[in-house]
């Protein structure tokens, strides 16, 4: 199978890349811009499948940026892709698309509380999986991965970072994060791209933690103490309200972040592994830049 993946330079894309030329696929991974039609036209041309990675995840990006890349990019390549005849579209969406929920993991079947699409990259990524929906495609959506090759980094290595070396010292109390692998979470782009039902999407998860345990693994891998100091909600708005945090961080920590993988688990065979040995991986490689 030849397969073109987009955001091949990146974190997650960088693994699923990697997970499929492991299996045998015969794998392009130029980086072009998702409004090149052109580039696009060129990269895609005889492949049996495309496989879209390529996101803006940030917390503080314009909200421009996050309509051109994660909208029209998504859109931009979704048209491409029909018109070259290109059989199999997996798009990597995020769990974030489907909750939470209250009280409960979400599932497929759910939908974000209102409030968390003010957020641009929550709701420019509800629209891009939308479209993708809408032409047929595969949709997964991980949770939170983690491990080894978070370079640029992404928000979560920042958090990762923050903890590990000493800067983070203090969780907002309500929320908690499901965390994966990000190996695993590549098998599952694979497993979704051989088993996965058009027009359907499946959540690549992990372990759910409340982000005090998070937070107290990653300190204990970076022999360091535990963040201690536990910020209530309403001190979260008003520090972000003073400028102080990042109001759609702040905005997404209201509830926690809960997730089930039980439909992947058992139409797509995905079988995650524990998430401390990531963690470990990712600890190691955030302590190395910081001494460079």
């Amino acid at each position: 199978m030849k397969v073109y993946v987009t955001g091949a330079t990146g974190f997650v894309g960088g693994h699923v890349a990697r997970e499929l030329r492991e299996r045998g696929a015969d794998v392009r991974d130029e980086r072009v811009d998702l409004l090149d039609v052109a580039g696009l036209e060129r990269a895609v041309a005889g492949c049996d499948a495309v496989v879209h990675v390529a996101a803006l995840y940030s917390y503080d990006a314009p909200a421009e940026d996050f309509e051109r890349v994660n909208v029209e990019g998504t859109r931009t390549l979704l048209d491409v892709a029909g018109r070259a005849g290109v059989r199999r579209f997996l798009h990597c969406s995020t769990a974030g698309t489907c909750g939470p929920v209250p009280g409960r993991p979400a599932t497929e079947e759910d939908v974000p509380p209102a409030w968390e699409l003010e957020v641009p990259y929550k709701r420019t990524k509800l629209a891009a999986e939308r479209l993708a929906l809408a032409a047929k495609a595969v949709v997964v959506n991980p949770t939170t991965p983690v491990g080894e090759g978070d370079r640029k980094p992404t928000p979560t290595g920042r958090m990762i970072a923050g903890v590990a070396r000493g800067r983070l010292r203090g969780f907002v109390a309500t929320t908690g994060l499901n965390v994966v692998d990000v190996r695993d979470v590549a098998r599952g782009h694979a497993l979704a791209l051989e088993h996965g039902e058009p027009g359907q999407r499946y959540l690549l998860g992990g372990v759910d933690l409340r982000l005090e345990d998070l937070f107290a693994v990653v300190a204990r891998l970076a022999g360091r103490p535990r963040p201690c100091l536990r910020v209530p909600y309403a001190v979260a708005e008003m520090a972000a309200v003073a400028g102080i945090a990042n109001r759609d961080e702040v905005r997404l920590a209201r509830l926690p972040m809960y997730f089930s993988s039980e439909k992947a688990r058992s139409t797509l065979g995905y079988e995650p592994g524990p998430v401390e040995p990531a963690l470990a991986r990712a600890v190691a490689e955030a302590l190395t830049k910081g001494e460079a």
